[in-house]
C-alpha cells in the first residue's frame, strides 16, 4: 500500500513538474516579439513605415506558413531587420512561440 501511494505521488509530482516546465508561447512572444510585431501580431504603423517587410501575423500570413517555417525564421533571422533568436530562446520555446502565433491568428497549420 505504501509503495502504491509513493508511486502515485511520484507520478503526480512529475506530471505537475512537466506541465510547469512547458514553455509559455504568449510570454515569450510578449518578451521577444511584441515590440516590433505588436500586441495582437499587427505591427505598429510607425514600425510598418520604417520596415516595409515587417510581418503581420494575421490569418493570411499564417495560412502560408508551417510552424517549422516560423521556427526557422526565429533560428536564422530574416533579412537585415530581424535578428536570430537562437542565442536567446531554445527550440522548444521557439515552437511555443510558433504555436502562439497560430493561436493568435486563428489559423491552423497548413
Amino acid at each position: 500500500m505504501r509503495a502504491t501511494l509513493l508511486v502515485t505521488a511520484l507520478i503526480a509530482a512529475l506530471a505537475v513538474r512537466a506541465s510547469a516546465q512547458a514553455p509559455d508561447g504568449k510570454a515569450l512572444y510578449d518578451e521577444n516579439c511584441r515590440k516590433c510585431h505588436g500586441v495582437q501580431g499587427i505591427p505598429p504603423q510607425a514600425l510598418q513605415k520604417k520596415f516595409a517587410k515587417l510581418a503581420a501575423f494575421d490569418a493570411a500570413f499564417m495560412a502560408k506558413r508551417s510552424d517549422d517555417s516560423v521556427v526557422k525564421v526565429l533560428v536564422n533571422g530574416k533579412g537585415e531587420g530581424m535578428k536570430s533568436f537562437k542565442e536567446k530562446i531554445n527550440p522548444a520555446e521557439m515552437k511555443a512561440v510558433a504555436l502562439y502565433l497560430r493561436e493568435l491568428s486563428g489559423k491552423k497549420a497548413p
